[in-house]
């Protein structure tokens, strides 16, 4: 029996300080997600793109903190907003919400959204750990704080996004992190965040860390939120990303834990920060395809 599922693109650079991801929808879908994803018999619905505003509309500083600096901080909320709307319907609605961004920032809306009537345990497929704070930012970016917005750390404590409904720190890991900054750095030893770096891939293997990670989402949860920034991986397997580090899990390693990932109760799933231009002929598109469907059930045999 096929199962439902609705792409939802959301076309927004807002929480970057690079032009591009807002095409990452665009690509991942001229990439074929919709035929990979028929193919594994699910009944695919492509809900189009949710509005944007575009950077030269908005206004970078329209909303500042009382401390510190969240560019577009109005333009991201609201997006966020209508995006958990959207992610919360598709659920109601009992299809599975694939999002396709877009920089990460959008990931407080899906989970958001995921999270609105459900215990929701979340794994972080990243280069950095997004877990900066208005204050604690050095660039003033969004797509650096998403995570932090969903536990409400620091300023986004008292704030109308932060934290998520049903998100626990114990709930939550990080996996491949090779990025943080210092004080981000700290913040994170002082939660119950789970903390899984390049060198515990490197020390312990991409299949233990990935189900130790995918234990504790799923502890007393009622499904798991996948959120894969592509910059997760080695930069000379993904290329067209908008913040690449290197030193990222190979191309097997990635497909390894999304095919442990399909073995679980995952309750929505997004692929972020795909920027086409600085890719080369849509290969990391493409490959944002392939994980994803390894995420949603292919295997090889």
């Amino acid at each position: 029996m096929s199962r439902s599922l609705r792409l939802i693109g959301v076309p927004m650079d807002l929480g970057a300080d690079r032009r591009g991801v807002d095409m990452g929808p665009s690509a991942i879908r001229y990439a074929g997600i919709s035929q990979a994803l028929a193919d594994l018999d699910y009944d695919c619905t492509d809900d189009g793109d949710l509005p944007v505003v575009h950077p030269e509309v908005g206004d970078p500083d329209s909303a500042a903190p009382s401390t510190g600096r969240a560019k577009y901080l109005d333009e991201v909320r609201d997006l966020c907003t209508r995006l958990s709307d959207e992610v919360a319907d598709v659920l109601d609605e009992g299809s599975f919400p694939l999002v396709l961004g877009g920089d990460h920032s959008i990931a407080i809306g899906t989970v958001g959204g995921a999270a609105r009537d459900a215990d929701l345990g979340v794994v972080w497929f990243d280069a950095h750990g997004d877990f900066n704070t208005p204050a604690t930012t050095p660039s003033g970016n969004i797509h650096g704080m998403p995570l932090a917005a969903l536990l409400g750390e620091g300023e986004f404590a008292d704030s109308e996004w932060g934290p998520a409904p049903n998100v626990s720190e114990e709930n939550v890991a990080l996996v491949g992190i090779r990025s943080l900054d210092d004080a981000e750095r700290e913040a994170l030893r002082d939660t119950d965040v789970t903390v899984f770096t390049m060198s515990d891939i490197d020390r312990r293997g991409i299949t233990a860390v990935t189900e130790e990670a995918l234990d504790v989402a799923s502890d007393g949860t009622d499904g798991i939120h996948v959120s894969l920034d592509l910059d997760w991986l080695d930069p000379d397997e993904a290329p067209g990303v908008g913040t690449p580090v290197r030193g990222g899990v190979t191309y097997r390693e990635a497909h390894a834990a999304m095919e442990l990932v399909a073995d679980r109760d995952v309750r929505s799933m997004e692929a972020v920060e795909v920027n086409p231009i600085l890719d080369q002929h849509n290969r990391t598109a493409e490959l944002a395809v392939e994980l994803c469907a390894s995420a949603l059930g292919k295997s090889i045999y």
